[in-house]
């Protein structure tokens, strides 16, 4: 009970210093948060920072990453995205599935939407992954000098709780190359641009239907239920919002209720 006490003190402490932040502080704060996203989004290849994240390779499967934003997707990414999703989401969405889906297809060509894409490769030549790699182009189109598509994250830099946030909008594999730690390859690397790019969080949003999905980011990521997700405050939905913070503000911004259940479970 100590420690549940220390939390609730610890919160009033930082409640009285943001009633102390004069209006200046609170404009160069937000101010602040807007350059460090304005910052993040205007690096368009991630893979310039961690060039060793281009490939993924184990026992029988051999990825090439490459990166792309949503205005600049060619016709048949579009229709690739479109597929994977309805193949893997419908059956956790239900009924919801038909209205969630326009809103994807809104969502993932966006301007603001970052991706990383996956393509699977057989017989490598060294000569083309060289060329690969030198591209650097912010789009995915043409499949056939990249191999098949077999995955992607689709991110977004914003603003959550006025921290500033890297949010998954998607992470989807094909079934076919799902256990083979592709999905937890691809988390790691979304956290290292997170923090490259400041962020001081990752943020998710998961189906509480999808018990595969939610075991992935809770059991094995250890991503905590965000303070703003629904559940937290009482409302019943069908999903989750999942969290990781880097720093104490997203920590005490984003997971404090988590916390405070936690403690009430072990004191």
């Amino acid at each position: 009970m100590e420690v549940e006490k220390s939390a609730e003190s610890n919160k009033k402490s930082k409640n009285n210093r943001d009633k102390k932040m004069t209006r200046k502080e609170i404009l160069e704060k937000k101010k602040e948060v807007q350059e460090i996203i304005k910052a993040a989004v205007s690096q368009k290849d991630p893979f310039s920072s961690f060039p060793i994240f281009r490939h993924y390779k184990k026992k029988d499967l051999s990825v090439y990453l490459d990166s792309g934003c949503g205005d600049s997707l060619s016709s048949p990414v579009k229709q690739y995205i479109q597929n994977l999703l309805k193949v893997n989401m419908e059956a956790s969405y239900g009924t919801e599935w038909p209205v969630e889906e326009k809103v994807k297809r809104r969502e993932m060509v966006s301007s603001e939407a970052r991706y990383i894409f996956v393509y699977e490769i057989s017989n490598v030549d060294a000569n083309i992954t060289l060329k690969l790699s030198k591209k650097g182009r912010c789009n995915a189109d043409g499949m056939d000098d990249k191999g098949h598509l077999v995955a992607f994250v689709h991110y977004r830099f914003t603003i959550e709780e006025e921290i500033p946030v890297l949010y998954v909008y998607e992470l989807q594999l094909e079934h076919r190359v799902q256990g083979k730690g592709l999905g937890k390859f691809l988390m790691v690397l979304i956290e290292l641009i997170a923090q490259k790019g400041k962020m001081s969080a990752v943020v998710l949003t998961v189906q509480k239907a999808n018990m595969i999905a939610m075991n992935f980011y809770r059991n094995k990521l250890r991503y905590l239920i965000s303070t703003m997700s629904p559940s937290q405050v009482g409302l019943q939905t069908n999903y989750e919002l999942l969290c990781k913070s880097f720093d104490y503000e997203a920590k005490a911004g984003l997971q404090e209720s988590y916390a405070k259940i936690f403690y009430r479970v072990v004191s």
